[in-house]
């Protein structure tokens, strides 16, 4: 299949939010609203002392990765809402239960993006996700690729989409 449509950063913008919206929905059970698109290389959560980074990339004829940049604050949340746990309950299961959850959040966040690009010819498949939990991380950006980032809100807490992107 050849591609029918031109990658622009309007069809990424439109393509990110409702793969976001859409998880935001359906696991976290509350609509996540587009804040604003971001400066390419300003960190996300440079005043925050601790981040949860969950990442898929996706291979093919449009290769990137997208990362999933958040509080551990928000992170605790999402996975409460994903598996039915209290605060305290996130807690007493540990960092095990967090990756995990957050690794399918991202997941399928992912896949929603890759399934509408492949649908516009760009075939491609998705690796395994990463998540990484640690103190003052940023996401470095790729040499070749086209940076997008993009804030969004869910209830208080905010998570940053960073999406990189190489189009053959």
């Amino acid at each position: 299949m050849s591609a029918t449509q031109q990658i622009t950063s309007k069809l990424i913008q439109e393509t990110i939010v409702r793969a976001v919206q859409n998880v935001s929905n359906t696991l976290l059970h509350c609509p996540a609203q587009l804040i604003a698109p971001l400066e390419p290389d300003i960190p996300a959560y440079s005043a925050e002392p601790y981040h949860v980074i969950g990442n898929v990339g996706f291979v093919g004829d449009a290769n990137g990765i997208i990362y999933l940049c958040m509080t551990a604050e928000f992170a605790r949340f999402a996975v409460g809402q994903i598996l039915g746990l209290s605060p305290a309950e996130v807690d007493l299961h540990g960092p095990d239960v967090l990756q995990d959850a957050i690794g399918e959040m991202t997941n399928i966040t992912v896949g929603g993006f890759k399934n509408e690009i492949c649908d516009l010819g760009y075939p491609c498949r998705l690796t395994l996700p990463t998540i990484v939990l640690g103190t003052g991380l940023t996401v470095a950006s790729i040499k070749g690729a086209t940076r997008h980032r993009f804030s969004f809100r869910c209830r208080e807490h905010h998570f940053v989409a960073d999406l990189q992107l190489k189009a053959d």
